[in-house]
């Protein structure tokens, strides 16, 4: 896939993120640092896209009256052009975000409007000049936002737009069941799931059976696989494997998000999907390196 815009469905959020040195004390304090930063899994990807050198990144998504400009703003300084719809009843989505001295993270989510994007949010005309759609995959877990995105999907496929998706949580995806989750995503082109969320969708404990066995349902499969880097598999065979530049580990929320980014920026941009992975591994080692989920 090459030229165009990339145009993410996806999900804003206000994040909490809260750094503690040692082991949470149950029942009294643990000391911690705190800062609220601007998230969301579609909208982190949107932004690392636009670092990545994607140079028209938009993105659709449903955020509280009370802080819409400051998630505007956030998202045009990095470069998104933002069409967001405004809920005047539901707070914008917020994740607190508890990462340990690993920088290993544990989140606890209020998806507030960001599940509540409605088919009436979306329109075909949205895909005017796209030349990539990405739907984030935390939309695919409110039966409301699920219509959105099945709209959109649908739309894409009848104008020859490519999609992808990234299942982003295993703890929803189980809550969700895997068949339905499979079924709602049926016509994506690219699959980009972590090690647990394709080990949850195939029932496969190794990363690269479970990337081979996707594959054989999604054309193109990139899975992460944290500090290990990131498989490609196509057509049920894995067709590389790409190790991840060596990164001191702050916090990891949001690498996820930038290797998605930057692998949709770099495809955009005609990469082959095996150097699309190493620009996504690259941008996956500084999303660790810094607070918050945008670069």
């Amino acid at each position: 896939m090459t030229g165009g815009a990339l145009l993410v469905v996806g999900d804003v959020v206000t994040d909490v993120v809260a750094r503690h040195r040692e082991p949470l004390a149950p029942g009294t304090d643990t000391a911690a640092e705190i800062r609220t930063l601007p998230g969301g899994a579609g909208a982190n990807a949107a932004c690392w896209a636009a670092r990545s050198g994607c140079r028209d990144v938009r993105l659709l998504g449903r955020v509280g009256a009370r802080d819409a400009s400051w998630h505007e703003d956030a998202l045009r300084g990095a470069g998104v052009r933002p069409l967001l719809v405004v809920d005047g009843t539901a707070p914008t989505a917020t994740v607190m975000a508890l990462v340990d001295p690993t920088a290993e993270r544990t989140f606890l989510t209020d998806s507030g409007a960001a599940l509540r994007l409605a088919v009436g949010d979306w329109s075909p005309t949205l895909l005017e000049g796209v030349g990539h759609l990405h739907l984030s995959g935390y939309l695919f877990f409110g039966g409301t936002s699920r219509g959105a995105v099945r709209a959109a999907l649908r739309d894409a496929r009848a104008a020859g737009v490519p999609v992808s998706v990234d299942p982003a949580s295993a703890g929803f995806l189980k809550e969700m069941g895997v068949a339905r989750f499979l079924a709602a995503a049926e016509g994506v082109d690219v699959l980009l799931p972590n090690a647990d969320e394709a080990r949850l969708l195939t029932g496969l404990d190794e990363p690269e059976a479970a990337a081979r066995a996707l594959s054989r349902r999604f054309p193109l499969v990139a899975a992460t696989l944290g500090a290990a880097g990131a498989l490609v598999a196509e057509s049920g065979e894995v067709t590389a494997r790409v190790t991840a530049p060596s990164a001191r580990a702050v916090d990891s929320t949001g690498a996820g998000d930038a290797f998605t980014g930057a692998f949709l920026a770099a495809r955009l941009s005609g990469a082959a999907p095996s150097a699309a992975a190493e620009a996504g591994c690259r941008a996956g080692a500084e999303a660790v390196g810094r607070v918050g989920g945008r670069p």
